[in-house]
């Protein structure tokens, strides 16, 4: 299982990626993104590198906003995102074992993750009716589907010179609609991903707060030793 339209569909099964344009200072953002990943996400993705008292406090959440409204695999504020389902289980009805997602923005890319949410298309030919332009053969069920709605892929193709058939995705065609329109489904999307890159690596929000203040100093400091350096150097020929 892994972690929405493309332009293209490259003969390597890459499908070209879409811009997430995440913004982790955003916290309506992020809180939208957290109340996703607990309602949608969490039932069979974990995220045991972050713990629900940080996340609430980078969040501005206060504890009974944490208890009431984001906490629903753990029974304290200190307990890390665990899985809300059995390992042999999940492997027995997907195939594989749901992934950890706490780092994957680090290690798949926001723009992966965002085009990933918005490729789910119809396909009678796997066991779940489901395949993915940017994961070709996924486990993971369109598990959004009655928010974004049903659509089919649209491919054309050609005969290479060898004879052999080759077909590369159009685009997709929405056959029902969702609960979203397709611009909320891409608001939902962004802000589910925007968590993700945060859960990724929490301190960056400090790190970026702090970062313009060093600069900042920084630049102070090496103009004063550059004035102290020529203060000292002023008599000397």
């Amino acid at each position: 299982a892994a972690l929405a339209p493309v332009a293209a569909f490259a003969a390597g099964g890459e499908a070209r990626l879409d811009h997430a344009h995440v913004d982790i200072t955003n916290r309506a953002s992020l809180q939208r993104g957290a109340s996703n990943f607990v309602n949608y996400c969490l039932g069979c993705h974990s995220a045991k590198y972050v713990r629900y008292n940080r996340m609430a406090a980078d969040l501005g959440l206060s504890e009974q906003q944490l208890t009431q409204n984001l906490m629903f695999t753990g029974e304290s504020p200190h307990d890390t995102m665990r899985i809300g389902i059995n390992a042999d289980d999940a492997k027995r009805w997907f195939g594989v074992v749901p992934p950890d997602l706490s780092l994957v923005a680090r290690s798949r890319g926001v723009d992966y993750l965002y085009t990933f949410l918005r490729s789910c298309y119809a396909d009678p030919a796997r066991a779940g009716g489901v395949n993915n332009i940017v994961l070709p053969g996924t486990a993971m069920p369109h598990v959004l589907w009655e928010l974004q709605g049903v659509q089919e892929a649209v491919w054309e193709g050609h005969v290479d010179a060898a004879g052999n058939a080759q077909k590369h995705f159009k685009e997709f065609k929405l056959v029902t609609p969702g609960k979203l329109t397709p611009e909320e489904y891409d608001g939902f999307g962004r802000d589910t991903v925007n968590f993700l890159e945060y859960m990724a690596e929490p301190a960056q929000l400090q790190r970026r707060t702090l970062g313009f203040p060093v600069i900042a100093f920084l630049v102070f400091f090496t103009l004063l030793a550059w004035a102290l350096k020529k203060e000292y150097w002023k008599d000397v020929k």
